[in-house]
């Protein structure tokens, strides 16, 4: 899977701009975290929807500020690991831990 990587807090606002032609995918992941390791790993096997959303990935342990930043923005709670789907500039899906599942996406295109 090829993951386009959330570094610098400016990228939001172009991320939040390029959900109004393409819902956009955020996955915030806790490097030092077991459980958001195994739920990326999880996650990165089922996703077949790479022609469909772009994807970009969030490491909160360097970039807690991104995180802070969305949570404030889109007015949901910060979870790790946690995944959101953007689409026309809002988060039309989220969820977090074990509830992570690429499939679910699908319901939300």
């Amino acid at each position: 899977m090829h993951w386009n990587e959330l570094t610098e807090l400016e990228q939001l606002e172009a991320i939040i701009n390029q959900s109004e032609e393409q819902p956009v995918l955020i996955f915030k992941h806790s490097t030092r975290c077991s459980i958001s390791r195994f739920a990326l790993k999880q996650f990165e096997n089922e996703f077949d929807l790479q022609d469909k959303i772009a994807p970009y990935y969030l490491d909160l342990f360097n970039h807690r500020d991104i995180s802070n930043e969305i949570a404030f923005q889109f007015k949901v709670q910060h979870q790790s690991p946690q995944l959101l789907l953007l689409k026309k500039r809002v988060v039309v899906y989220h969820t977090s831990h074990e509830n992570i599942d690429a499939t679910e996406l699908k319901k939300y295109l």
